[in-house]
């Protein structure tokens, strides 16, 4: 795909690329926006460089793809950006945001569309980010359980994260959970994907616990795959731009008892499909 506005520099050629030759703290052009939405959904996620956001900026340019949602834990989000996710760890951290392979807010009835983190301070090594292709996980699979979990829909819980992973209070009216297929049909591109993750999905529905328990986790296996990955390394400034529709992501926390910090902030999206 040919670029005028922008330079793209894949990681792999199934996943991830880094954007050169914009400055997010500024408005896009109309042909900038559409090469930077061309190259996400190319691209699965995008990554830029030395980039100086103040949370009016960060929160601008994620406007710009769509309306911003807010994250059903977010307790501590800088003074008046709600919006705003801080992403934290250091020497007191007992558990971080990101460390088992998910979609973002997948127990949501829509889902996000795509997750936009502006990293600030960064560890002296390690704090990478791996990011997987569902695409490829899904054309990866065997016909015969392509056949199968194409039929299916599986519970995603937030519960089962929020509460018992991270040990937040349930709100009144309880965390999202939500019925999605187990292969999500991209909206944009049309391609399919596989939509299960360890962090939320809790169980197949229609099969006994014993059958959707054995099914989820050799899914979750699946997905973990090298060939499926690209990785991240952080330097501060950085931002990595993610399509939540066909992407996960896992956080590595390797970087313990040093500080990594970064703010997140997350677009509207729409509910998951499974068109034949």
């Amino acid at each position: 795909m040919p670029y005028q506005t922008i330079e793209v520099t894949k990681l792999t050629p199934h996943i991830g690329a880094e954007i050169g030759g914009v400055d997010l703290s500024r408005p896009l052009g109309n042909q900038q926006f559409q090469e930077v939405h061309d190259a996400l959904m190319e691209n699965l996620v995008i990554f830029f460089r030395d980039q100086h956001l103040t949370h009016d900026q960060h929160k601008a340019f994620g406007r710009q793809f769509g309306t911003l949602a807010f994250h059903p834990t977010t307790r501590d989000a800088p003074d008046g950006h709600p919006e705003i996710t801080p992403v934290h760890a250091d020497e007191n951290s007992t558990i971080v945001i990101g460390d088992q392979w998910h979609s973002d807010v997948s127990c949501d009835p829509t889902p996000p569309m795509g997750s936009i983190l502006y990293m600030t301070e960064t560890p002296p090594s390690g704090g990478d980010t791996l990011f997987a292709s569902m695409y490829a996980a899904y054309d990866r699979l065997s016909d015969p359980i392509r056949q199968l979990i194409e039929g299916l829909t599986a519970t995603h819980d937030g519960a089962f994260s929020y509460h018992r992973r991270f040990g937040h209070a349930i709100p009144e009216g309880g965390f999202p959970r939500a019925d999605h297929p187990m292969v999500r049909t991209h909206p944009v591109t049309g391609r399919k994907a596989l939509f299960v993750n360890e962090n939320f999905t809790t169980q197949v529905n229609g099969l006994s616990k014993l059958e959707s328990d054995a099914l989820l986790k050799m899914l979750c296996r699946h997905l973990e795959t090298p060939e499926f990955h690209c990785r991240f390394h952080w330097r501060p400034n950085s931002v990595a731009f993610w399509d939540n529709r066909c992407a996960q992501h896992h956080a590595l926390w390797d970087y313990y008892p040093h500080r990594r910090h970064g703010y997140r902030i997350m677009i509207e999206g729409d509910k998951p499909f499974y068109r034949a």
